[in-house]
């Protein structure tokens, strides 16, 4: 699990063939706000993302942050997902 504090504004891209831990872990950054404010919309797209790459465990956390989401929020969060796939 992600350790640490990550300073968001001179982090490089996750490369396009990210590890699925990797996209899990962002996923979980912002969930918890520990590391970075709470985004809900940022940590469905990378739960998302995880869960496309093999994760299981993404599916399950990406369900449970939906609940917290309104319907445009979750819409934006899969249009985010779909749009890092096309670019990478």
């Amino acid at each position: 699990m992600l350790q640490g504090n990550f300073d968001l504004e001179t982090a490089t891209p996750v490369e396009a063939g990210a590890n699925p831990d990797l996209l899990f872990d962002l996923g979980m950054l912002f969930a918890s706000g520990r590391s970075a404010p709470v985004d809900l919309v940022a940590a469905h797209k990378w739960f998302n993302l995880a869960a496309l790459k093999g994760r299981v465990d993404a599916i399950q956390l990406r369900r449970e942050i939906a609940e917290l989401m309104s319907a445009e929020e979750i819409a934006k969060a899969q249009r985010e997902a779909r749009a890092w796939m096309t670019s990478h």
